[in-house]
């Protein structure tokens, strides 16, 4: 990566790639698709939800990944499973992830009166 890449981006990448949002998207307008996103919705929240345990046992078991070492069975892994679900499923929702984020840190900062603004000096 060329460190320009967006939430936005990342999002809109997983979404063309995800399998099921492929056949999500391969459905006419009606009943059987309003079913297929219900299912999808509830696949990508347990997948999120299991990777997270993955995250966990990566921790527990000190599977860390040093430099020139492959990313398979790391912590590294893990994460990246559990930002792909969670952008997944905020694209299956219909969040735009970039201004959840802008809106929540800007929340952060008047609560906890943060001296460091979101974004500040970019």
């Amino acid at each position: 990566m060329d460190g320009n890449t967006t939430v936005k981006y990342l999002q809109h990448y997983l979404r063309q790639k995800d399998l099921g949002f492929l056949a999500l998207d391969s459905l006419p307008p009606g009943p059987q698709r309003e079913a297929q996103e219900e299912r999808l919705k509830h696949n990508l929240f347990l997948k999120l939800v299991e990777e997270v345990g993955e995250v966990s046992r990566a921790i527990f078991h000190g599977q860390f990944r040093g430099p020139g070492e492959p990313v398979k069975g790391t912590l590294d892994e893990e994460l990246w499973d559990v930002l792909y679900y969670t952008l997944c499923l905020a694209e299956a929702y219909g969040i735009d992830m970039e201004e959840a984020i802008r809106e929540k840190e800007r929340l952060n900062n008047l609560r906890f009166h943060d001296e460091h603004p979101f974004e500040a000096g970019r």
